[in-house]
């Protein structure tokens, strides 16, 4: 009799204490919403001729976060596709309150379709879990497995940091995402730029850059909060943007861009319109 109870209670004990796989901190902790500001076509830096037409105040808005949609999707489009594909799958338990998801992807890049193997492991500490995305690619351009992106995120699902490596390429750090949530909601998602030297081995003036977005109770209910490098001014450019989701309509500030520290309106159609 003991030796059929023990052993059962060994098994049930065990299966006990692996607990429950870490909760996948939200997809939107790595996505910032551009959708307001699709330019069609116009996403390079905002130029002086923009400030004639009757949309021109949209234009610069649009203009400098096309510059953030533009770095995002050239660092991003790899391992985020990868992460939102992690939440479709079962993890599987390894030791010590790790637990892993590994998994084909396939990512359409300019009409070419390439499959990555992912490996993600969540690793659930005291206070917080410890990511880390592993990828690597076969076929055509081929690299090996390298820890793409890491980080870690509250174990109440309330905030959270990522680290993104440039690519198996140059795998240093090019971006620092900061990220918080409150209920159901995203509160603020900010992308720092890191990278200290570019692809010429040539100190990157846009390191320090950043663009934090995030959504508010006010009438204007979503925001970005920008500093950037300009190549072309070569300088750092300061913009605030403020803009109501259901109505499309908001305003725009940057005391370097416009000469004063006024902000500029638009209105549902995207026209200047008065404060």
């Amino acid at each position: 009799m003991l030796l059929i109870f023990i052993p059962a209670g060994m098994f049930t004990s065990c299966k006990k204490d692996k607990g429950d796989p870490p909760v996948l901190p939200p997809v939107e902790s790595m996505a910032i919403d551009f959708s307001n500001f699709e330019t069609s076509g116009k996403s390079d830096i905002p130029v002086p001729e923009f400030k004639g037409s009757e949309n021109s105040t949209w234009l610069f808005a649009a203009g400098v976060a096309m510059i953030w949609k533009g770095v995002l999707v050239a660092t991003l489009a790899v391992p985020v596709t990868a992460y939102q594909t992690a939440i479709t799958k079962t993890p599987v338990y390894l030791e010590k309150g790790k637990w892993q998801w590994s998994y084909d992807v396939t990512i359409t890049l300019n009409q070419i379709s390439m499959t990555y193997k992912a490996r993600l492991t969540g690793h659930i500490q005291t206070n917080n879990v410890v990511w880390e995305m592993y990828i690597s690619k076969e076929g055509t351009n081929p690299f090996p497995e390298f820890l793409w992106f890491s980080g870690t995120s509250k174990i109440d699902g309330t905030g959270g940091q990522w680290i993104v490596n440039h690519s198996a390429q140059y795998q240093e750090p090019v971006l620092q995402i900061d990220w918080t949530k409150s209920g159901a909601l995203m509160g603020s998602v900010k992308y720092t730029y890191i990278r200290t030297l570019n692809d010429n081995r040539e100190t990157d003036p846009f390191k320090n850059s950043y663009i934090e977005y995030g959504l508010t109770s006010n009438t204007l209910n979503a925001y970005y909060e920008i500093n950037y490098y300009n190549f072309t001014l070569q300088q750092f450019v300061s913009v605030e943007v403020e803009w109501s989701t259901s109505g499309k309509n908001g305003r725009v500030k940057s005391p370097v861009w416009f000469g004063n520290e006024d902000w500029y309106c638009w209105d549902g159609n995207y026209n200047n319109v008065e404060c």
